[in-house]
Order: structure tokens, then C-alpha cells, then sequence
């Protein structure tokens, strides 16, 4: 890995591309390109045949600039960095302190590209990325730019590893919530990687960081506890809380009753009451109050769905 400083005091972690990658896109950028010079010489071989020698002669000049020097500046400043090739490799092209590329910089690699890869059949560019610490060959140095590895396979996730039986649980009543991020994340890379460390170095480390832990919580390690129990004890007391409070929540969304459906009125419920006083029967004479909604006997038995009872 690279260490870029940037002008903000800023460290970039960045990955160079080596020869063997850089010289399979390279390959792949050249067959496109060549490719598409042939099929343009074709096409322009057939549109100028009634032309002379000297014609012909300068647009094949022309050709030659435009399609294998002109087209991959033109690539590489549209796509910021990424070729063909270099989208097929993982790889990108970015300035020094780890920015985009601009024109400029694809004019000045595709100058130099013309002369230390197609006119010296790409050995110049091979000893001067051999030679550079970061892979660079003569183009990147004067554009001031770097081919860089954008696809790096992931590192397999270190556990941390568990406290000692007897400090399991011995911390339960600690306040954590004072603690920053920061703390938590250096105790877990020192955890992480103390075997790694010498032990004179990894015990002052762990001294440090324990103390760092006591001023943010309060309670002291218990009396004869290495530093480096004590805090695998609090990131395992922490790791239990989290997922506790994961459980939790996880079970009162699934145990939360459903809501309760919407009631169902028909009319002349109780919901919808039918109007009251005299209601005229079919043949037009006006009778007693409707059936199930009076006060007399045929009211009272009724039911409440508002339908009359059987005679």
C-alpha cells in the first residue's frame, strides 16, 4: 500500500497496480484500438481512391493521431482514469494525491505513451515501471498520476477474542455510554492483533488503553487483572448489550398485536339508526312505529342486527 499525503495533511491508503496487471490491460486497450484503426483505414482506403499518394499519406498520418493516440485521451479523460483494459483489470488512473484525472493529464500520458509503447514496442514502459516504487512508468511521472487497484479482494473479518470464564458478566453494571467510538475502535484493532505485537509493546498499549477506559467509565479493573482481559471483558460486556437490544426489539415488533378490524355496520344497527315516527307500509296507509324499533313486545324481542324475529 501506498502513503499519499494530500495537501489537507490527509494519509491515502492506496493500492499501485504492478507491471503484470498493467501490461494485461494495456494489452486489451492496444487490440481495441488497433482494431478500430484497421476498420477506419478500410473505410477511408474505399472513400479515397481517386486521391493521390500524398493525400492517402496524410490521412493515414492523421489516423494514426487521432485514433491511437487521440482515442485514448479522449477514453481516459470521459471515463476519469478507466480504459477498457483498465476496467477489465480493476484498475484506474488517478492523480498523486488520489483525485481524478483531467485532460491534461491523459494529453501528456498519451504523448508519452506514443513513444515509450507503441514506438519502443512498450520495453521503455516496462523498465520504468519496473524501476518506479509505486509501478510508474514515464508518463505517470511527468503527468504526475498513478495507476492505481480499485478491485482488492476483502480481508477476512478477525474476531475479537473472548475474556476470560471467570470476567464474563463481572462488568454488567458499567456505564459504557461515555466511551467514543474512537476508544472502541482502537481497542478492537489492538485485540485484534496484540499476538502480532511485541509484548513489552503490546503490554504498554494495553496499559494505555485500559486507563483510557477507567477515566471514561469510572470503576477501576478489578485487583491482578491483566489490562488485556480487562478490556476484551468490556468489548464482550458491550458486543452482549448491543445484541440484547437487538433481540428486544426484534421481539416486541413480532409480538405487537394486530390491529383490530374495522366494526362492520349494517344498516339499522345500533351505527345506523333508522328514523324514528310513523313509516307508511306498502299500500300507502301510515302504521305504527317500524318492527324492532318500538316500544312494545315486537320491539324488545327483536334483535340487533335490526332484523325482525319469526312470527
Amino acid at each position: 500500500m501506498s502513503e499519499l499525503v494530500t495537501g489537507d495533511a490527509v494519509v491515502l491508503g492506496l493500492r499501485p497496480a504492478r507491471l503484470p496487471s498493467r501490461a494485461l490491460a494495456a494489452a486489451i486497450d492496444l487490440a481495441v484500438v488497433f482494431c478500430v484503426f484497421m476498420l477506419v483505414s478500410v473505410m477511408v482506403a474505399i472513400a479515397s481512391v481517386t486521391l493521390d499518394e500524398a493525400a492517402v499519406a496524410a490521412i493515414t498520418v492523421a489516423l494514426f493521431l487521432l485514433v491511437l493516440i487521440g482515442g485514448p485521451i479522449a477514453v481516459e479523460t470521459l471515463s476519469h482514469g478507466r480504459s477498457l483494459g483498465k476496467l477489465a483489470c480493476g484498475l484506474r488512473v488517478v492523480r498523486d494525491d488520489g483525485g481524478p484525472i483531467r485532460f491534461r493529464h491523459a494529453l501528456v500520458r498519451g504523448a508519452m505513451g506514443a513513444v515509450e509503447i507503441l514506438m519502443t514496442f512498450g520495453v521503455v514502459a516496462s523498465i520504468a515501471s519496473l524501476v518506479s516504487a509505486r509501478g510508474r512508468r514515464l508518463g505517470d511521472v511527468f503527468a504526475g498520476t498513478l495507476v492505481i487497484r480499485e478491485r482488492v479482494a476483502a480481508k477476512r473479518s478477525v474476531a475479537v477474542p473472548p475474556p476470560p470464564p471467570w470476567l464474563v458478566g463481572r462488568f454488567s453494571q458499567l456505564d459504557l455510554s461515555a466511551v467514543p467510538d474512537e476508544l472502541w475502535l482502537a481497542v478492537r484493532q489492538y485485540l485484534t492483533r496484540m499476538h502480532q505485537l511485541d509484548p513489552g509493546v503490546g503490554g504498554s498499549i494495553a496499559g494505555r488503553l485500559a486507563d483510557e477506559l477507567v477515566t471514561r467509565t469510572g470503576i477501576a479493573p478489578p485487583q491482578g487483572v491483566p489490562a488485556a482481559a480487562f478490556l476484551a471483558a468490556v468489548v464482550h460486556e458491550r458486543q452482549a448489550r448491543d445484541a440484547r437490544r437487538v433481540f428486544a426489539g426484534a421481539r416486541n415488533a413480532s409480538s405487537a398485536p394486530p390491529a383490530p378490524p374495522a366494526p362492520t355496520v349494517f344498516p339499522g344497527s345500533a351505527g345506523c339508526a333508522a328514523p324514528a315516527g310513523p313509516v307508511a307500509d306498502g299500500s300507502g296507509a301510515t302504521g305504527g312505529t317500524r318492527p324492532g324499533h318500538g316500544p312494545g313486545p315486537e320491539g324488545a324481542g327483536a334483535s340487533s342486527a335490526g332484523f325482525a324475529p319469526p312470527g
